[in-house]
């Protein structure tokens, strides 16, 4: 996979990431003279960053789970999905030797823990195409003629006849994604949806959130609330732009762990995010009033037991305690003596606790990008441009961003697909 003299090409891809390795294989595997550019040193640096640095390959569900998850944009992703759906990925890794195992989260990683392994697996099936890949050179611009694309890098002009942009969006900057295609596809007349962090650690604006720093508490479901509808009533019923649940992480700076980072889309989408309030539930298996129920029994029962005593197993000691201080509760107090008034307080706050937000952590901290090329202008059967013949994008450049748990790199690698096919 050395790199060719000549300018011409049928096909050139531009990102070497998930959907760009396999759009360049689909289309060389089809007999065309396919380049494949690469503005980092190597190629699929945000796949070896990924979960960890293990990549969560995707997710434990069909082509109609993955849909599911993205809720109305997914539709967009039945035709790629058809081509290569979670299964197919899964054997497509497993056939070069890489082994793959199930997670309790439904998250497929692979057996070694490295996503080393993944990257090689894509690799050494663009090694088999008569594929060149190009590395360390990135373009600087590009232009639609009547008859080819003319794609500029820092070291020479090159022309093709089918062009696929598989260039991420902003997310993790550092990787090489910094958003480049974004201005590409508006000067070839598309719309661009306003990018935004996705998939993002949120920073909060309440003091004793960061006091918890390192704790974990393992199902969380969290709301966040709309701006209330008068400033003089913050407190006010406000609407809820989206929820989730999942294991929530304590930082020095805020929340972070999946159900946090899946809210997050609706957090970055807020010019104000100030104006919004994050609501906790910190024991969703529990009702208000089982909860209410079991504080009673238990307190009749108790005898001489403290306060904290009566707070669910599965919350965090320090987590209970930290609650309780903010209630003005001594933990020591004995059950048995607790006001009415100061149970019923418990439990609204074990089920409703709001935060104070500021807002997210930014695309340096980001796992994927909201926002991108809208999808009306693109066909879903093809990934072609419906403005601009013979131009396919794919990825994360598209307005698509799902939860986390491996859809995202599902969607990369199909929508990736497809266009390899179709080009």
């Amino acid at each position: 996979m050395s790199d060719a003299a000549d300018s011409d090409w049928q096909v050139i891809v531009v990102g070497a990431g998930a959907a760009g390795l396999v759009a360049a294989e689909r289309a060389a595997s089809r007999g065309l003279r396919t380049l494949l550019l690469e503005k980092n040193p190597r190629p699929g640096v945000k796949i070896l960053m990924s979960g960890g640095t293990r990549c969560n390959l995707t997710h434990d569900t069909d082509a109609r789970g993955i849909v599911a998850a993205y809720g109305p944009p997914g539709r967009f992703l039945n035709s790629a999905l058809a081509a290569l759906g979670p299964r197919e990925l899964v054997a497509l890794v497993e056939a070069e030797g890489v082994p793959t195992k199930i997670e309790e989260t439904g998250k497929i990683f692979p057996v070694s823990n490295r996503a080393t392994d993944i990257l090689a697996a894509f690799l050494a099936r663009l090694a088999r195409t008569s594929c060149t890949l190009a590395v360390g050179e990135a373009v600087v611009s590009l232009r639609r003629t009547e008859s080819h694309f003319a794609v500029t890098t820092a070291r020479r002009t090159l022309s093709c006849a089918g062009l696929i942009l598989t260039v991420g969006g902003q997310s993790y900057p550092g990787s090489g994604t910094t958003g480049d295609g974004y201005s590409w596809c508006r000067e070839l007349g598309h719309t661009i949806v306003p990018p935004r962090p996705a998939l993002v650690p949120l920073v909060t604006a309440t003091p004793w959130v960061t006091g918890l720093r390192g704790i974990t508490v393992p199902d969380v479901g969290l709301r966040v609330l709309g701006p209330p509808k008068s400033p003089d009533e913050p407190n006010s019923k406000r609407p809820t732009l989206g929820s989730a649940r999942g294991s929530l992480l304590f930082t020095h700076f805020g929340l972070s762990g999946p159900v946090a980072l899946d809210v997050s889309r609706y957090v970055s989408a807020e010019p104000h995010p100030e104006t919004l309030a994050l609501e906790c539930d910190f024991v969703p298996e529990w009702s208000a009033e089982r909860l209410d129920e079991s504080f009673r029994a238990a307190a009749a029962a108790g005898g001489k037991r403290g306060v904290a005593s009566l707070l669910p197993d599965e919350l965090p000691r320090r987590l209970g305690e930290t609650l309780l201080h903010e209630l003005g509760i001594d933990g020591q107090l004995r059950a048995a003596e607790l006001p009415r008034q100061q149970r019923l307080q418990m439990v609204e706050t074990l089920k409703h606790t709001r935060l104070a937000l500021q807002g997210t952590r930014g695309f340096k901290s980001a796992e994927v990008t909201a926002g991108g090329v809208a999808l009306h202008e693109v066909h879903s059967r093809t990934l072609e441009s419906k403005l601009v013949p013979h131009l396919h994008i794919a990825g994360e450049l598209l307005d698509l961003d799902g939860p986390i748990g491996g859809f995202n790199f599902q969607a990369a690698f199909s929508t990736g697909w497809l266009a390899g096919l179709s080009v």
